[in-house]
């Protein structure tokens, strides 16, 4: 997975992350949304016809209690952790 910063303050964080789709921006972005020191998750994908840019960028903020980076991470791992519960309970079904 490749990501590019492209923009980061105190409270706001924009990352675009090459390669995925909607099936993944959903879930990161319900998971961040889960975290009570996320004010606002979002996404967007641009059609080609919009300069070309397809790849997805998501947009987080905080209420600056901690870094954007910092609950960006922390969500991924929330996914992480979701994921392996999906998958042992799937494994056991």
């Amino acid at each position: 997975m490749e990501l590019r910063v492209t923009e980061h303050t105190d409270e706001e964080l924009a990352i675009e992350i090459a390669g995925e789709d909607h099936t993944f921006m959903n879930v990161l972005k319900g998971t961040l949304l889960e975290r009570e020191e996320i004010r606002a998750a979002t996404y967007d994908i641009n059609p080609e016809q919009s300069g070309g840019q397809t790849d997805p960028i998501l947009t987080v903020k905080t209420d600056g209690s901690v870094e954007p980076i910092d609950a960006l991470e922390a969500a991924a791992g929330d996914v992480r952790e979701k994921a392996a519960a999906f998958r042992d309970a799937f494994e056991s079904a």
